[in-house]
């Protein structure tokens, strides 16, 4: 039997992409070079603060959230992770993931109630959803280096695009969920499309769309680690050099301060929509 030619994906692809750059480069340029200062900004306003004044945000935070006992442990974690001398590179990371979460809430949220309110919207929002979760986190790194080069802003990039479905998700799913009463007495009252959605609809889903955003953020955390391939550095870039250099107790150290943050930002956030 003769053998089957070759689909021509990868053909396609590097095609398709530099169409994209041709066409677009500029603009792209324009947003990295917004987001970079975003980002180094929020970065260097975590690093310049008191070590002790974000200690007790995170504590007081925990302690209101989360409960007293993971107050201590934030207290606990916080303080080995300075004593570990990695306070900076751990500001780093925060200042990454929080801008990739507010990027992701900015654009997640508005497509996830595009999705709750059409059906056309839903049908082809949620193939695009699937298909980004079941590609392997790696391969995101590969578009965003055309694009945005080396550094924290490609990095941020595959975060966003690697963590926005579950906001997309639950949201279309807590909208979904609303009492149909809840929804017809609104209507029954002359609400507004707005009214409905504001002061009714987004409140009664908030738990489940808060549940789609503590997804998010532990997704950006772990996106922010394997980013560091492409130099978006932080505590990823310190484990990505311990692994090049074989230097198992440095990547050691910075993986447990991961760990710490992670388990710091889910309690915290898992909470959010249960404390009034």
């Amino acid at each position: 039997m003769d053998r089957i030619p070759k689909i021509p994906l990868a053909e396609w692809t590097d095609n398709f992409i530099a169409y994209l750059q041709s066409n677009f480069g500029a603009s792209t340029q324009a947003f990295a070079e917004g987001l970079e200062g975003f980002i180094k900004g929020l970065q260097g306003l975590l690093i310049a603060a008191p070590a002790e004044l974000i200690l007790i945000i995170i504590v007081l935070l925990a302690w209101r959230l989360a409960g007293k006992k993971m107050a201590v442990f934030s207290v606990l974690g916080l303080f080995f992770i300075y004593n570990l001398g990695l306070w900076s590179v751990t500001m780093e990371t925060i200042a990454m993931v929080i801008s990739a979460v507010l990027l992701c809430m900015l654009i997640g949220i508005p497509l996830g109630i595009l999705g709750a309110k059409n059906n056309t919207a839903h049908r082809i929002i949620m193939p695009i959803l699937d298909f980004m979760q079941t590609l392997p986190a790696f391969v995101y790194l590969l578009p965003a280096i055309p694009f945005f080069g080396l550094g924290v802003v490609p990095g941020v990039i595959t975060t966003i695009i690697f963590a926005m479905p579950p906001v997309i998700r639950l949201t279309d799913l807590g909208l979904k969920q609303v009492p149909e009463e809840l929804i017809e007495l609104g209507k029954s009252f002359g609400s507004t499309f707005w009214q409905m959605l504001v002061k009714i609809e987004l409140p009664l889903a908030r738990s489940t769309m808060l549940a789609g955003i503590n997804q998010c953020i532990m997704l950006s955390l772990s996106m922010v680690v394997i980013a560091s391939m492409i130099g978006a550095k932080g505590l990823g870039g310190i484990v990505w050099r311990a692994i090049q250099t074989l230097n198992m107790g440095t990547g050691f150290e910075a993986g447990v301060a991961i760990v710490i943050i992670a388990i710091i930002l889910d309690r915290i956030t898992q909470n959010l929509g249960t404390k009034k």
